[in-house]
């Protein structure tokens, strides 16, 4: 399936580079057959990752709580539901799987902000199929801003590269594009023998789904691929 075809969209790296997370999104709300692109990337990833990825439109009730107010979101009337069976690899999948559908968004021209914390996680687990567990949930929608840039750390900082080829480096610096909980980056990538491997470094939230999301980016960029240890 090619969800590209009739769209003149931005790059992969271009929507790389403009993402960044958005908290106050518009009224406008996400036409008709935007919607049905981002159902079937949506589709397609649940397919691919093993996970159920599915968008709530027009849904307010998502993010209708003091944690969401405390978070600073505003009209989030759209949202991403990553959920599945819990497995030891379900949140590598759901960051992996999650950070996919991101990206085309943003080469549709909308926003997104991954929420692991502030939203009203109650209303959302109600939507879930028997059995499933919740993993975070995404917004969705058109933001006020275009989001900001922050400060992270360097390719030095987040990789060991002796004799890597110059794709190494070009992936990492995607990878640290990459968005992560509280921004804390705390990943490691290294290059040994002709392979990538990436690992969690030191303590911090949601480190598992963190590394899904750089892997995916990394990935993204240079067509290599990442081996999560």
């Amino acid at each position: 399936m090619n969800l590209k075809e009739e769209h003149s969209m931005m790059t992969i790296q271009e929507a790389i580079t403009a993402r960044h997370s958005v908290r106050a999104y518009s009224a406008e709300p996400i036409p008709k057959e935007l919607r049905s692109q981002l159902d079937a990337c949506a589709l397609e990833c649940s397919k691919e990752g093993n996970v159920h990825i599915f968008i709530r439109y027009d849904d307010p009730d998502g993010f209708d709580s003091r944690l969401a107010h405390y978070g600073n979101f505003k009209n989030v009337n759209n949202y991403i539901v990553l959920a599945g069976k819990k497995d030891a690899d379900f949140d590598l999948r759901c960051g992996y799987y999650g950070e996919k559908l991101v990206l085309f968004a943003q080469q549709l021209g909308l926003n997104t902000c991954w929420v692991a914390l502030t939203f009203n996680k109650r209303k959302v687990k109600e939507i879930l199929s028997d059995g499933e567990s919740l993993c975070m949930v995404i917004a969705l929608g058109y933001g006020e801003t275009q989001g900001t840039a922050h400060k992270g750390k360097t390719v030095r900082d987040v990789s060991v590269s002796a004799d890597a080829p110059d794709w190494f480096a070009e992936g990492v610096n995607a990878a640290l594009l990459a968005p992560t909980a509280t921004n804390q980056q705390k990943f490691q990538f290294a290059y040994r023998d002709g392979e990538v491997h990436l690992r969690s470094k030191g303590i911090g939230t949601c480190l598992r789904t963190d590394l899904g999301i750089v892997k995916y980016h990394f990935e993204a960029v240079t067509g290599k691929t990442v081996i999560v240890d």
